[in-house]
């Protein structure tokens, strides 16, 4: 059944990511249309989130920003589908990055790097990476329930020469190229809402307090990794460019969450240059009244630990 799934659907992702990209934005628009005004999909979800970010603003405002993301939305949609299909030259027509130097100077150096940033513009156009860089480039990826997506979408990420690595064994990859003395740059994205039962740390994140993953942190100091954070901001339809930013050369320096707490510090700030373009759909909110409950768990593990 999986793979009568995949044969049914992967030439018609394959012919529409050969179409021109005027004509995908055609789509785009019509797509938009239908999930914002027929659907309605998530919009409850986009509107709170956008409420909780931006208390101050008006409801035109707000209703301003959802149609911005719903439009950006699709875009991104279109986008990925033609990442299929992309060439070397077109990627980096499209997606620009502005200081590359900034990450070849820290592998000359010899360090390896923790690369953070959000859901935010278009994050899928940064499988060319390594078109721009000479140090290698490792991803994390989600497992899918259809193994036939799962390794198509696994060959498409890797065309450019992205190295592909199960969210479950990326901590494993880091310590075998450790433990090897190979350098790599780990792209992680961490501004998504973590399981209250694996948190160690809540922040406020515009304002309302939330769980938030540590996990770059943890693994940066553990492995010496300079956190740079990456911010992508859209020119116009279609065109992109990526700025690298230093959060931290040396993250055992820091106290713990010092470094987490800088990245989300940052990561709103570029939000609130670019709202429309931010991943508003995800429910990043939706733990905020379940601290009681995470800090009377976090009590109990620390208590039984010291048995």
């Amino acid at each position: 059944m999986q793979y009568l799934a995949f044969i049914l659907v992967y030439p018609i992702i394959w012919l529409v990511s050969r179409l021109p990209m005027r004509v995908l934005y055609i789509l785009s628009d019509f797509f938009y249309v239908i999930i914002y005004y027929v659907f309605k999909y998530r919009k409850q979800v986009v509107l709170q989130n956008i409420s909780y970010a931006f208390p101050e603003k008006s409801e035109k405002e707000k209703n301003k920003i959802a149609k911005g993301f719903y439009k950006h939305f699709t875009d991104i949609f279109i986008e990925s589908v033609k990442s299929f299909s992309m060439s070397e030259k077109e990627v980096l027509k499209r997606y620009k990055y502005k200081n590359p130097e900034l990450i070849d100077k820290y592998e000359k150096e010899g360090k390896s790097i923790a690369l953070v940033g959000a859901h935010l513009a278009n994050w899928e156009w940064s499988y060319s990476l390594p078109l721009v860089l000479n140090i290698k480039v490792y991803g994390a990826y989600s497992k899918l329930r259809n193994e036939h997506f799962e390794k198509m979408l696994k060959k498409f990420r890797e065309k450019f020469g992205v190295i592909g690595l199960k969210t479950s064994d990326t901590v494993k990859g880091m310590l075998k190229n450790y433990t090897n003395k190979v350098q790599g740059l780990y792209i992680l994205l961490s501004d998504q809402s973590p399981m209250v039962e694996k948190t160690f740390y809540w922040s406020k994140f515009f304002g309302v307090k939330v769980p938030v993953h540590t996990g770059a942190e943890m693994i940066s100091k553990k492995f010496d990794l300079v956190v740079i954070n990456y911010v992508t901001k859209k020119i116009k339809r279609g065109y992109y460019e990526t700025e690298f930013e230093v959060i931290a050369e040396n993250p055992k320096e820091y106290k713990n969450f010092e470094l987490t707490e800088k990245y989300l510090k940052l990561t709103e700030k570029n939000i609130k240059e670019q709202p429309e373009l931010y991943l508003w759909s995800h429910n990043r909110f939706k733990h905020q009244h379940r601290f009681d409950e995470w800090q009377k768990m976090h009590t109990a593990k620390l208590k039984d630990k010291k048995k």
